[in-house]
């Protein structure tokens, strides 16, 4: 019998953390990095955090910090540095040669995990203009260096091949990347105009990574979507159809998981894949009750919702894993700081479906907001009205009588007055 099980990669994190950041801060954002390590595929085998005026410009820590990593990477025989923050070119390089062992960043590891889990060619593509634009920015020889000292993080995916080339290779690859990432998106926006011209309301799933948006859509539509504990498990957005009791149906988007410092180009690179929340009709922001960074957490939504220009679209926030939770969740958070109002959020836990009914009638009050309920007679004369009731509101009854057809549902105020001619 031989063990074929891989070995983990071993990695040290560091971060060098400016004297104008907390304690708590700095500690929820290297539990974090180690959290998207082990999403890689790694095991932490050591951190420091050092807290400093600036960056080190030269080498991002400090001397006496730069020996002591040494020391370090010597007594856990780690094979890669994992910095907390983006590095530069030289800064990266500086740490590799004066250690041994590979030396990425928060960034490079993001665009791994992405590599990782893309599934489909839209996902593929987004994951390689991102790489490609990381590599633009950072081509000084670097990365020459890193695909010498072997696999591992930082390596897989679409960029990997490309790492030793210049920029004008990178730039027109780049611009073959989006041009099939448009050809996609073409696809994409006949499908959501399709939506729009018809009767279904959608909702768009977003949130931090990790906070169980994807066991959501599974509890709400029976999607079947990968629901895992780790961040950024999926990348795809998936689509889902929910039936209410009297037939009426509501299309749920889930999207790509938000994270503290995700780097502009990444979101650039997916702005077709979030602009599922551009197009609906109601946002459903997810966020994790259990987490003691939730606060934290829900302005990275927020703060993204807005870089990606959505505003104007009604929003209830959904605190989920509320089973969780030991004690008030109010205590831990503040509606007013994150500029929420009560009527707008719902506790729910999505495991145990506690509170899904309460959200679902949520939702079902702003679809039916601006709406006006229709009860009446029509003349058999009249029976088109039925279908424009089909297409452009939402028909309960349709009862044919001796004088005429009675009908009840639902329509926009604006088209009232067909039915009360």
């Amino acid at each position: 019998m031989y063990e074929t099980k891989e070995e983990k990669e071993k990695v040290i994190l560091v971060k060098a953390a400016l004297s104008t950041e907390n304690s708590t801060e700095i500690r929820n954002s290297i539990d974090e990095l180690e959290e998207l390590a082990n999403t890689a595929g790694a095991i932490k085998v050591g951190e420091i955090i050092q807290v400093l005026p600036k960056f080190n410009n030269a080498s991002y820590i400090g001397s006496g910090k730069l020996e002591e990593l040494k020391l370090l990477v010597e007594e856990t025989g780690a094979d890669t540095i994992i910095c907390d923050d983006e590095l530069t070119p030289s800064q990266a390089d500086y740490l590799s040669e004066a250690t041994g062992v590979k030396c990425i960043d928060r960034t490079v590891l993001i665009l791994d995990i992405f590599a990782l889990h893309a599934r489909t060619d839209e996902g593929k593509i987004q994951v390689g203009i991102a790489q490609m634009s990381y590599a633009l920015s950072h081509l000084s020889g670097s990365y020459k260096k890193l695909s010498r000292l072997g696999g591992g993080i930082g390596t897989r995916g679409p960029g990997e091949q490309k790492i030793e080339t210049d920029r004008r290779i990178i730039r027109n690859r780049i611009s073959e990347l989006r041009r099939q990432l448009k050809e996609k998106d073409i696809s994409r926006k006949n499908t959501r105009k399709k939506r729009l011209e018809g009767t279904i309301k959608t909702v768009a799933i977003v949130g931090y990574t990790n906070a169980g948006k994807s066991t959501l859509l599974n509890k709400l539509t029976d999607a079947g979507v990968l629901s895992e504990n780790k961040l950024f498990a999926t990348l795809d957005p998936v689509t889902r159809k929910y039936t209410y009791e009297d037939g009426e149906e509501v299309l749920f988007s889930d999207t790509v998981g938000f994270v503290r410092k995700l780097p502009h180009f990444l979101i650039d690179a997916f702005r077709t894949t979030l602009m599922e929340a551009e197009y609906a009709d109601v946002i459903l922001i997810v966020g994790d009750a259990s987490d003691p960074d939730l606060t934290n957490q829900m302005k990275v939504v927020h703060e993204t919702l807005s870089e990606l220009g959505i505003e104007g679209i009604r929003i209830i926030t959904a605190f989920n894993k509320i089973d969780l939770v030991d004690g008030r969740l109010e205590e831990k958070l503040s509606l007013k700081e994150l500029g929420l109002k009560k009527e707008d959020t719902v506790s729910i836990s999505a495991a145990t479906g506690q509170g899904i009914d309460e959200l679902l009638l949520k939702i079902r009050e702003i679809i039916h907001e601006g709406s006006v309920k229709i009860d009446t007679i029509l003349s058999y004369s009249d029976a088109a009205k039925i279908q424009i009731l089909r297409e452009k509101g939402h028909l309960t009854l349709e009862e044919y009588l001796p004088d005429g057809i009675h009908i009840t549902g639902e329509i926009d105020k604006s088209l009232e007055y067909l039915f009360n001619e």
